[in-house]
């Protein structure tokens, strides 16, 4: 046996004693939030692959709660901060405060909320973009500068957001640096008919038992660490760097005679290497929750929208024609897989 053979069968065999915990995690979460199976599996993906979640649907759709449900389920410490047009960038990061001892002062760091291992940036559109900033660093590079001293984060950290559409009154869009450090994007649809007459039955009737965690802080790291174990194909690579690509509309692939013209005409930026990061990310996580050793087609193309819908920015012809990320991907995958031939 090689030693890829063998350590191909050592991430198995550690990754299948982390799985079955995984497995009671998703059932406890979708116990508390019903009719969102995808939606669930796509934040679990999520975080296995070490990434921050933007969460976006009207209101009362249970974005919060489901958030909640995830923190009750995972050993992290768990933070939650309500976004307001008033907070202020110090309110999440933390400052500094003047303390006295022995009659003499000094000053001393006092931590915001957002040292914890999963934030919930509740409604992070509502407040100004000088807060909304306040992230930056902290997404990216796991720390807080304040006052010239970095200040690192706990590890495993996320932050998973909550979003009201832009169109809703009170609102402030995010910019393209904050939506590019979320590993996903997903949208929080509303529940069937069936599905709401549960719910209500659920949440008019008798307190459910309290939730208990399910995994914890030092088994999701491992898991992290396995899900970039996993191999993907060079010839995968390859698709998802033409597709990302084939997002700018001016670039040379854009313009090949073959393509439409729907990415020049609707697209004014396209997606950047993080987008590529998080779809080969996605993909590992995927793959080892199924229990494959390597990343197969199917988890690249589920990850492809979650991954690309909030890095794509479409312009005011897209708007006027209602024209989507979604409606636009066929013809980039189009345009990879013709690539690969």
């Amino acid at each position: 046996m090689s030693n890829t053979d063998t350590n191909q069968t050592d991430i198995q065999q550690r990754a299948k004693q982390l799985l079955g915990k995984v497995e009671a995690l998703r059932e406890q979460i979708q116990e508390q939030i019903i009719g969102q199976e995808q939606l669930v599996d796509d934040l679990i993906v999520a975080l296995m692959a070490g990434g921050h979640v933007l969460l976006e649907g009207l209101p009362g759709l249970g974005k919060t709660m489901l958030v909640k449900a995830l923190a009750n389920g995972l050993g992290l410490d768990y933070s939650r901060i309500q976004f307001t047009p008033d907070l202020m960038p110090s309110d999440v990061t933390g400052t500094q405060v003047i303390d006295e001892d022995d009659g003499k002062r000094h000053f001393r760091f006092q931590q915001g909320p957002i040292f914890a291992g999963l934030v919930l940036a509740d409604e992070i559109n509502r407040a100004t973009p000088k807060t909304q900033s306040a992230l930056l660093e902290a997404m990216q590079e796991r720390c807080v500068t304040v006052a010239g001293t970095t200040h690192v984060l706990p590890q495993p950290f996320h932050v998973v957001a909550t979003q009201n559409p832009i169109e809703l009154e009170g609102t402030f869009p995010l910019p393209e640096a904050q939506l590019d450090r979320f590993l996903f994007r997903l949208d929080v649809s509303p529940p069937s008919a069936e599905d709401l007459a549960r719910i209500l039955t659920s949440t008019t009737g008798a307190t459910a038992a309290t939730p208990t965690a399910r995994v914890s802080a030092e088994e999701l790291h491992q898991l992290q660490l396995l899900v970039r174990e996993v191999l993907c194909g060079s010839h995968l690579t390859r698709f998802v760097a033409d597709l990302i690509v084939s997002t700018h509309p001016s670039s040379a692939s854009s313009k090949d005679a073959a393509r439409s013209d729907a990415t020049q005409r609707f697209v004014r930026y396209g997606a950047s290497a993080r987008a590529g990061q998080a779809i080969l990310l996605g993909a590992k996580a995927r793959a080892l929750l199924a229990g494959r050793p390597a990343v197969v087609q199917e988890d690249i193309d589920t990850c492809l929208l979650p991954a690309l819908r909030h890095r794509v920015l479409l312009g005011f012809e897209a708007d006027a024609e209602q024209v989507g990320v979604s409606d636009l991907l066929p013809e980039w995958q189009s345009r990879a897989q013709r690539m690969a031939r």
